[in-house]
Protein backbone atom coordinates (compact mmCIF):
# COMPACT_ATOMS: atom_id res chain seq x y z
CA UNK A 1 0.00 0.00 0.00
CA UNK A 2 1.21 3.51 -0.82
CA UNK A 3 1.19 4.66 2.79
CA UNK A 4 4.12 7.06 2.43
CA UNK A 5 2.60 8.36 -0.76
CA UNK A 6 4.06 10.62 -3.35
CA UNK A 7 2.48 13.98 -2.64
CA UNK A 8 0.10 15.78 -4.94
CA UNK A 9 -2.68 18.25 -4.31
CA UNK A 10 -5.56 18.29 -3.80
CA UNK A 11 -5.97 15.19 -1.67
CA UNK A 12 -9.14 13.81 -0.08
CA UNK A 13 -8.71 11.08 2.52
CA UNK A 14 -11.49 9.44 4.53
CA UNK A 15 -11.89 6.63 7.04
CA UNK A 16 -13.17 3.21 5.96
CA UNK A 17 -14.01 2.09 2.43
CA UNK A 18 -16.77 4.69 2.13
CA UNK A 19 -16.37 5.17 -1.62
CA UNK A 20 -19.42 7.31 -2.36
CA UNK A 21 -18.30 9.81 0.28
CA UNK A 22 -14.87 10.03 -1.35
CA UNK A 23 -16.37 10.42 -4.83
CA UNK A 24 -18.78 13.12 -3.68
CA UNK A 25 -16.05 15.17 -1.97
CA UNK A 26 -13.76 14.85 -5.01
CA UNK A 27 -16.54 15.97 -7.37
CA UNK A 28 -17.15 19.06 -5.23
CA UNK A 29 -13.46 20.02 -5.46
CA UNK A 30 -13.35 19.33 -9.20
CA UNK A 31 -16.33 21.59 -9.78
CA UNK A 32 -14.67 24.46 -7.92
CA UNK A 33 -16.23 23.99 -4.48
CA UNK A 34 -14.26 24.89 -1.35
CA UNK A 35 -12.51 22.40 0.90
CA UNK A 36 -15.21 22.97 3.54
CA UNK A 37 -17.92 22.36 0.94
CA UNK A 38 -16.23 19.09 -0.03
CA UNK A 39 -15.96 17.90 3.59
CA UNK A 40 -19.59 18.80 4.28
CA UNK A 41 -20.90 17.10 1.16
CA UNK A 42 -18.61 14.08 1.47
CA UNK A 43 -19.56 13.34 5.08
CA UNK A 44 -23.15 14.28 4.26
CA UNK A 45 -23.17 11.60 1.56
CA UNK A 46 -22.50 9.03 4.29
CA UNK A 47 -25.40 10.42 6.32
CA UNK A 48 -27.67 9.84 3.31
CA UNK A 49 -26.19 6.40 2.54
CA UNK A 50 -26.29 5.41 6.26
CA UNK A 51 -22.69 4.20 5.79
CA UNK A 52 -22.41 0.86 7.62
CA UNK A 53 -25.38 1.80 9.80
CA UNK A 54 -22.98 3.86 11.89
CA UNK A 55 -23.44 7.24 10.23
CA UNK A 56 -26.73 9.06 9.83
CA UNK A 57 -30.27 8.00 10.62
CA UNK A 58 -31.62 4.53 11.40
CA UNK A 59 -28.56 3.12 13.15
CA UNK A 60 -26.93 2.78 16.56
CA UNK A 61 -30.01 3.26 18.74
CA UNK A 62 -29.21 4.41 22.27
CA UNK A 63 -30.53 2.76 25.45
CA UNK A 64 -33.94 4.27 24.92
CA UNK A 65 -34.03 3.20 21.26
CA UNK A 66 -33.39 6.65 19.80
CA UNK A 67 -30.75 7.46 17.17
CA UNK A 68 -28.86 10.71 17.88
CA UNK A 69 -26.06 12.25 15.83
CA UNK A 70 -22.66 13.88 16.43
CA UNK A 71 -20.69 15.83 13.80
CA UNK A 72 -18.07 18.52 13.35
CA UNK A 73 -16.36 20.50 10.61
CA UNK A 74 -13.14 22.49 10.91
CA UNK A 75 -11.59 25.25 8.81
CA UNK A 76 -7.79 24.97 8.94
CA UNK A 77 -7.30 28.55 7.69
CA UNK A 78 -9.22 30.28 10.49
CA UNK A 79 -9.16 27.40 13.02
CA UNK A 80 -12.92 27.82 13.38
CA UNK A 81 -14.99 24.78 14.26
CA UNK A 82 -18.71 24.07 14.03
CA UNK A 83 -20.04 21.02 15.84
CA UNK A 84 -23.22 19.38 17.10
CA UNK A 85 -23.65 16.54 19.58
CA UNK A 86 -26.61 14.46 20.73
CA UNK A 87 -28.54 16.00 17.81
CA UNK A 88 -32.08 14.63 17.69
CA UNK A 89 -34.58 14.35 14.83
CA UNK A 90 -32.39 16.13 12.23
CA UNK A 91 -30.65 13.96 9.63
CA UNK A 92 -27.94 16.20 8.17
CA UNK A 93 -25.71 16.57 11.22
CA UNK A 94 -22.60 17.86 9.45
CA UNK A 95 -24.79 20.36 7.59
CA UNK A 96 -25.98 21.71 10.94
CA UNK A 97 -22.37 21.78 12.18
CA UNK A 98 -21.45 23.92 9.17
CA UNK A 99 -24.21 26.37 10.09
CA UNK A 100 -22.85 26.60 13.66
CA UNK A 101 -19.52 27.58 12.09
CA UNK A 102 -21.02 30.10 9.66
CA UNK A 103 -23.83 31.73 11.61
CA UNK A 104 -22.73 31.66 15.25
CA UNK A 105 -19.69 32.60 17.33
CA UNK A 106 -19.98 29.23 19.08
CA UNK A 107 -18.17 25.96 18.45
CA UNK A 108 -20.48 23.24 19.78
CA UNK A 109 -24.26 23.01 20.23
CA UNK A 110 -25.90 20.00 21.86
CA UNK A 111 -29.13 18.08 22.29
CA UNK A 112 -32.62 19.48 21.94
CA UNK A 113 -31.28 23.03 21.62
CA UNK A 114 -29.09 22.00 18.69
CA UNK A 115 -32.22 20.64 16.98
CA UNK A 116 -34.05 23.93 17.54
CA UNK A 117 -31.07 25.78 16.02
CA UNK A 118 -31.15 23.39 13.04
CA UNK A 119 -34.82 24.12 12.40
CA UNK A 120 -34.13 27.87 12.51
CA UNK A 121 -31.45 27.25 9.91
CA UNK A 122 -33.98 25.55 7.64
CA UNK A 123 -33.36 21.87 8.31
CA UNK A 124 -36.49 19.68 8.53
CA UNK A 125 -37.44 17.71 11.62
CA UNK A 126 -37.39 14.04 10.63
CA UNK A 127 -37.71 10.76 12.46
CA UNK A 128 -34.28 9.08 12.63
CA UNK A 129 -35.80 5.75 13.63
CA UNK A 130 -36.16 2.98 11.03
CA UNK A 131 -37.33 -0.63 11.09
CA UNK A 132 -33.68 -1.59 11.28
CA UNK A 133 -32.88 0.56 14.32
CA UNK A 134 -36.08 -0.62 16.04
CA UNK A 135 -35.18 -4.25 15.48
CA UNK A 136 -31.60 -3.68 16.70
CA UNK A 137 -33.13 -2.19 19.81
CA UNK A 138 -35.62 -4.98 20.48
CA UNK A 139 -32.98 -7.69 19.93
CA UNK A 140 -30.79 -5.90 22.48
CA UNK A 141 -33.62 -5.68 25.02
CA UNK A 142 -34.32 -9.39 24.52
CA UNK A 143 -30.71 -10.30 25.20
CA UNK A 144 -30.78 -8.64 28.65
CA UNK A 145 -29.41 -5.34 27.30
CA UNK A 146 -26.03 -6.81 26.39
CA UNK A 147 -23.59 -5.25 25.74
CA UNK A 148 -24.00 -1.92 27.50
CA UNK A 149 -21.83 0.85 28.90
CA UNK A 150 -22.59 0.69 32.63
CA UNK A 151 -20.21 -0.48 35.36
CA UNK A 152 -20.19 -0.79 39.15
CA UNK A 153 -24.00 -0.58 39.37
CA UNK A 154 -26.90 -2.66 40.66
CA UNK A 155 -28.48 -4.73 39.24
CA UNK A 156 -25.37 -6.31 37.63
CA UNK A 157 -25.17 -4.61 34.22
CA UNK A 158 -23.39 -7.58 32.64
CA UNK A 159 -26.43 -9.79 33.27
CA UNK A 160 -29.56 -7.66 33.24
CA UNK A 161 -31.28 -4.51 32.07
CA UNK A 162 -31.65 -1.44 34.28
CA UNK A 163 -32.74 0.89 35.58
CA UNK A 164 -29.38 0.80 37.32
CA UNK A 165 -28.32 2.63 40.41
CA UNK A 166 -25.28 3.05 42.59
CA UNK A 167 -24.72 0.17 44.96
CA UNK A 168 -24.72 0.86 48.70
CA UNK A 169 -21.14 -0.33 49.00
CA UNK A 170 -18.86 0.13 46.06
CA UNK A 171 -16.66 -2.70 44.84
CA UNK A 172 -14.84 -1.59 41.73
CA UNK A 173 -14.17 -4.21 39.11
CA UNK A 174 -11.36 -3.40 36.73
CA UNK A 175 -12.81 -3.87 33.26
CA UNK A 176 -10.31 -5.55 30.97
CA UNK A 177 -12.58 -6.32 28.07
CA UNK A 178 -11.88 -5.68 24.43
CA UNK A 179 -13.64 -2.56 23.16
CA UNK A 180 -17.33 -3.34 23.02
CA UNK A 181 -17.64 -1.59 19.70
CA UNK A 182 -17.58 -4.77 17.73
CA UNK A 183 -15.38 -4.58 14.70
CA UNK A 184 -18.17 -4.67 12.13
CA UNK A 185 -19.62 -1.69 13.97
CA UNK A 186 -17.52 0.70 11.91
CA UNK A 187 -18.41 3.84 13.55
CA UNK A 188 -17.61 7.14 11.97
CA UNK A 189 -16.81 8.85 8.75
CA UNK A 190 -13.84 11.14 9.23
CA UNK A 191 -12.48 13.14 6.31
CA UNK A 192 -9.43 15.35 5.71
CA UNK A 193 -9.01 17.51 2.62
CA UNK A 194 -5.90 19.39 1.54
CA UNK A 195 -6.81 21.79 -1.26
CA UNK A 196 -4.70 22.84 -4.23
CA UNK A 197 -3.44 25.88 -2.33
CA UNK A 198 -2.67 23.84 0.79
CA UNK A 199 -5.85 24.83 2.64
CA UNK A 200 -6.83 22.12 5.12
CA UNK A 201 -10.38 21.20 6.18
CA UNK A 202 -11.67 18.24 8.15
CA UNK A 203 -14.92 16.82 9.41
CA UNK A 204 -16.69 13.86 10.98
CA UNK A 205 -20.20 12.47 11.26
CA UNK A 206 -21.49 9.55 13.32
CA UNK A 207 -24.48 8.21 15.18
CA UNK A 208 -22.19 7.16 17.99
CA UNK A 209 -21.84 3.97 19.95
CA UNK A 210 -24.70 1.52 19.55
CA UNK A 211 -26.69 1.16 22.81
CA UNK A 212 -24.93 4.20 24.29
CA UNK A 213 -26.30 5.77 27.45
CA UNK A 214 -28.53 8.68 26.36
CA UNK A 215 -26.58 11.95 26.44
CA UNK A 216 -23.27 10.29 25.63
CA UNK A 217 -20.99 12.30 23.36
CA UNK A 218 -17.98 10.62 21.77
CA UNK A 219 -14.82 11.91 20.13
CA UNK A 220 -16.38 12.76 16.76
CA UNK A 221 -17.69 16.30 17.48
CA UNK A 222 -14.72 17.30 19.65
CA UNK A 223 -12.05 19.37 17.89
CA UNK A 224 -8.66 17.68 18.19
CA UNK A 225 -10.25 14.35 19.02
CA UNK A 226 -12.56 13.36 16.15
CA UNK A 227 -10.69 15.52 13.66
CA UNK A 228 -8.36 18.50 13.43
CA UNK A 229 -7.30 20.78 10.59
CA UNK A 230 -4.51 23.35 10.49
CA UNK A 231 -3.45 24.77 7.12
CA UNK A 232 0.05 25.45 8.47
CA UNK A 233 0.61 21.74 9.16
CA UNK A 234 -2.05 19.26 8.02
CA UNK A 235 -5.13 17.42 9.14
CA UNK A 236 -6.17 14.19 10.85
CA UNK A 237 -9.35 12.28 11.71
CA UNK A 238 -9.93 9.39 14.08
CA UNK A 239 -12.36 6.48 14.16
CA UNK A 240 -13.03 3.78 16.72
CA UNK A 241 -13.76 3.66 20.43
CA UNK A 242 -14.36 7.34 21.07
CA UNK A 243 -14.75 6.97 24.82
CA UNK A 244 -11.11 5.91 25.03
CA UNK A 245 -9.64 7.81 22.08
CA UNK A 246 -11.04 11.25 22.94
CA UNK A 247 -8.98 11.33 26.14
CA UNK A 248 -5.81 11.54 24.05
CA UNK A 249 -6.83 14.19 21.48
CA UNK A 250 -5.37 11.94 18.79
CA UNK A 251 -6.13 14.17 15.80
CA UNK A 252 -4.54 17.21 17.43
CA UNK A 253 -1.52 15.14 18.44
CA UNK A 254 -1.06 13.76 14.93
CA UNK A 255 -1.16 17.24 13.41
CA UNK A 256 1.43 18.44 15.91
CA UNK A 257 3.73 15.53 14.99
CA UNK A 258 3.36 16.47 11.31
CA UNK A 259 4.10 20.11 12.15
CA UNK A 260 7.44 18.92 13.55
CA UNK A 261 8.15 17.27 10.20
CA UNK A 262 7.12 13.74 11.11
CA UNK A 263 5.97 11.65 8.14
CA UNK A 264 2.15 11.29 8.20
CA UNK A 265 2.25 7.50 8.51
CA UNK A 266 4.67 7.72 11.43
CA UNK A 267 2.61 10.52 13.02
CA UNK A 268 -0.45 8.27 12.89
CA UNK A 269 1.48 5.32 14.33
CA UNK A 270 2.88 7.38 17.20
CA UNK A 271 -0.65 8.45 18.16
CA UNK A 272 -1.91 4.85 18.18
CA UNK A 273 1.01 3.56 20.24
CA UNK A 274 0.52 6.33 22.77
CA UNK A 275 -3.07 5.19 23.43
CA UNK A 276 -1.95 1.53 23.47
CA UNK A 277 0.05 2.11 26.64
CA UNK A 278 -3.17 2.80 28.56
CA UNK A 279 -5.69 0.73 26.63
CA UNK A 280 -3.89 -2.06 24.77
CA UNK A 281 -7.15 -3.58 23.51
CA UNK A 282 -8.83 -0.42 22.19
CA UNK A 283 -10.51 -0.42 18.79
CA UNK A 284 -9.31 2.53 16.76
CA UNK A 285 -7.61 4.00 13.72
CA UNK A 286 -6.47 7.40 12.47
CA UNK A 287 -5.81 9.01 9.08
CA UNK A 288 -3.25 11.80 8.61
CA UNK A 289 -2.33 14.13 5.74
CA UNK A 290 0.21 16.95 5.74
CA UNK A 291 -0.10 20.23 3.89
CA UNK A 292 2.00 19.00 0.95
CA UNK A 293 -0.45 16.15 0.33
CA UNK A 294 1.48 13.22 1.83
CA UNK A 295 -0.82 10.96 3.79
CA UNK A 296 -0.90 7.86 5.96
CA UNK A 297 -2.95 5.90 8.44
CA UNK A 298 -2.52 3.59 11.42
CA UNK A 299 -4.67 1.31 13.57
CA UNK A 300 -4.43 -0.73 16.77
CA UNK A 301 -4.24 -4.47 16.19
CA UNK A 302 -6.81 -6.51 18.09
CA UNK A 303 -8.50 -9.84 17.30
CA UNK A 304 -10.77 -9.35 14.30
CA UNK A 305 -9.22 -6.00 13.38
CA UNK A 306 -5.77 -6.41 11.84
CA UNK A 307 -6.09 -4.06 8.87
CA UNK A 308 -7.70 -0.68 8.33
CA UNK A 309 -9.22 0.35 4.99
CA UNK A 310 -9.47 3.99 3.97
CA UNK A 311 -10.13 5.99 0.81
CA UNK A 312 -7.76 8.34 -0.98
CA UNK A 313 -8.45 10.67 -3.91
CA UNK A 314 -5.65 12.62 -5.57
CA UNK A 315 -4.49 13.73 -9.03
CA UNK A 316 -2.09 10.75 -9.02
CA UNK A 317 -5.02 8.32 -8.91
CA UNK A 318 -7.48 7.89 -11.77
CA UNK A 319 -10.34 7.57 -9.26
CA UNK A 320 -10.94 7.48 -5.49
CA UNK A 321 -8.94 4.46 -4.35
CA UNK A 322 -9.23 2.17 -1.35
CA UNK A 323 -5.97 1.71 0.54
CA UNK A 324 -5.11 -0.64 3.39
CA UNK A 325 -2.68 -0.48 6.30
CA UNK A 326 -1.70 -3.28 8.65
CA UNK A 327 -2.48 -2.51 12.27
CA UNK A 328 0.33 -2.16 14.80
Amino acid sequence: PGAASAAALPVVINTWAFRTAAETAWRVLESGGSELDAVERGCGQCEIDQCDGSVGYGGSPDESGETTLDAMIMDGNTMEVGAVADLRRVKNAIGVARKVLEYTKHTLLVGESASLFAVRMGFPYEDLTTQKSLSLYSVWLNQSCQPNYWKNVVPDSSKSCGPYKRPGKITYKQEQTISQRSIQNHDTIGMVIIGVSGTVASGTSTNGAVHKIPGRVGDSPIAGAGSYADSTAGGAAATGDGDIMMRFLPSYQAVEYMRMGTDPTVACQKVISRIQKYAPKFFGAIICANKTGSYGAACNKIPGFTQFHFMVSSPLLSQPTEEVVDCI
